[in-house]
């Protein structure tokens, strides 16, 4: 166990590292060395029992990010890890985070480890990810997410979980209602911790980080470091080893990006033929209305879709990513609640229908393809007002795209995305549908009656402090 570990609990509130001088608090310039990558799984020392397990799920060969982290978050290390999407950080901290755990025994509410994710869909992908190697080790579960009866996982805290796998909204909720307390969390993960200072968590993660055991070991992971994330390091982390195993910009080398110069009028009716493909493809729009309406004008063009938003209740979503995964439905459209937390294996293309406000938004949407080695491609539709921005994304993201002009119906853009006519295509329309739903003939955006427009941001504004509370 941690050296740093008592059986002693020190008083709840803000450790000591975030009250020293500015000049005294770890940067991530300024961390320590560490221990050395491992190896192998079996260079570790992890229980036989794990082991079997793993070597069940064939988990036999750790991912760079597993062998450069692992060795020092178990031996109870603060680690800072920087790593892009889809990398395998969650056994990288995972695995560590359940063999420090292993043996000890959660009391009524009290939580011993915590892991902090930003979105509902990243904390079931934690959970699920770590299920069995918990059951492996006897150790105890407990998912902690807004959408979901509070009630019931305030049942879950009062029978005893080891391990909390929470956003932040939600557990500031059982916080205050003191169905939960943080006095006895020895470990801490902040996992996509640059997401949660995005989305507007940083306060709540402060907040929670004030409550748990000062002289707890701490992880951190984030594809970014940028000033929000610094601070958390500087106030939380004590003497952090740093393990980077990707650029700072992310960029995926087992990827391929395309940026397909298009006109604005036949934006839709290429996306269309994109969706139609054989195999999954997850799509990007910029809000929640186009992407209801994307989607409903896909099924009526008799492609298998789902809409996923921050506007759908938590049961939606978890099924229609269940549904994604299955194969019952082959396109997800989505806006950027989307971007992380979501695991599909083997799925290959991902296409941004509307390109992404930023380079972090476009590394992060890319990243649920080419995870863990393997191979995929980005595509993003671009017209002719879009190529300035989309050019500076570019380069701000480190990628230098292939370019191609392209326009639906042509072998080009079968060639580079497999696109083909959908099942219910009107004969001699060469593919080229178009699509009322997000705007004029001409790719300009419809025009919207005034309570139309108000009813809509108003919607958007309650949807948005919804995801801000992470309910």
């Amino acid at each position: 166990m941690n050296a740093k570990s008592s059986s002693s609990v020190p008083p709840a509130g803000r450790s000591q590292r975030a009250t020293a001088r500015q000049d005294e608090l770890p940067t991530p310039s300024a961390t320590s060395p560490g221990l050395p990558p491992a190896a192998s799984f079996d260079a570790l020392g992890l229980p036989s029992e794990l082991m079997t397990t793993m070597s069940g799920l064939g988990v036999t060969e750790p991912f760079p990010i597993q062998a450069a982290t692992l060795p020092n978050a178990l031996a109870g290390r603060d680690v800072l890890g920087r790593a892009r999407t889809g990398s395998g950080k969650t056994l990288a901290f995972g695995l560590a985070l359940l063999v420090r755990t292993a043996g000890l025994r959660a009391e009524s509410k009290r939580p011993l480890a915590l892991v902090l994710v930003p979105t509902r869909e990243l904390a079931q992908q934690v959970s699920d990810a770590l299920a069995p190697y918990a059951q492996t080790l006897k150790v105890r579960l407990a998912t902690v997410v807004g959408g979901l009866s509070i009630n019931k996982q305030s049942a879950q805290l009062r029978t005893g979980a080891e391990v909390v796998i929470a956003t932040p909204g939600r557990l500031a909720d059982l916080v205050s209602r003191r169905d939960c307390h943080l006095n006895q969390v020895r470990i801490t993960v902040l996992d996509e911790a640059d997401q949660m200072c995005d989305l507007g968590f940083l306060p709540q993660v402060s907040e929670i980080l004030d409550q748990v055991r000062s002289d707890g070991q701490r992880l951190l992971f984030s594809a970014t470091l940028d000033r929000n994330v610094d601070q958390l390091v500087r106030n939380y982390l004590h003497d952090p080893v740093l393990t980077s195993v990707d650029r700072v910009a992310g960029s995926v080398t087992t990827m391929e990006h395309h940026v397909l110069n298009i006109h604005p009028a036949d934006k839709y009716a290429t996306a269309t033929e994109i969706a139609a493909r054989d195999g999954r493809v997850l799509m990007f729009l910029d809000t929640k209305a186009g992407v209801d309406q994307f989607t409903r004008h896909l099924r009526t063009s008799g492609v298998r879709a789902g809409a996923l938003h921050s506007g759908k209740s938590q049961p939606q979503r978890t099924h229609t990513l269940a549904q994604f995964k299955e194969g019952e439905i082959t396109v997800l459209v989505a806006t950027n609640v989307a971007a992380r937390g979501i695991h599909i294996d083997t799925l290959d293309l991902v296409v941004n229908v509307d390109p992404p406000a930023d380079a972090k938004d476009y590394l992060h949407r890319g990243g649920r393809t080419a995870r863990a080695g393997e191979s995929g491609s980005v595509v993003t539709l671009v017209t002719p007002n879009q190529r300035r921005d989309v050019n500076r994304l570019m380069s701000d993201a480190g990628i230098r795209p292939t370019v191609t002009q392209v326009r639906s119906g042509e072998e080009k853009l079968t060639a580079i995305t497999g696109a083909k006519r959908p099942p219910t295509a009107t004969k001699g329309s060469g593919g080229n549908i178009p699509f009322r739903g997000l705007g004029n003939r001409d790719g300009r955006p419809a025009k919207e009656s005034r309570k139309a427009a108000e009813a809509r941001k108003t919607a958007e504004a309650r949807a948005a402090a919804r995801v801000r509370k992470g309910r």
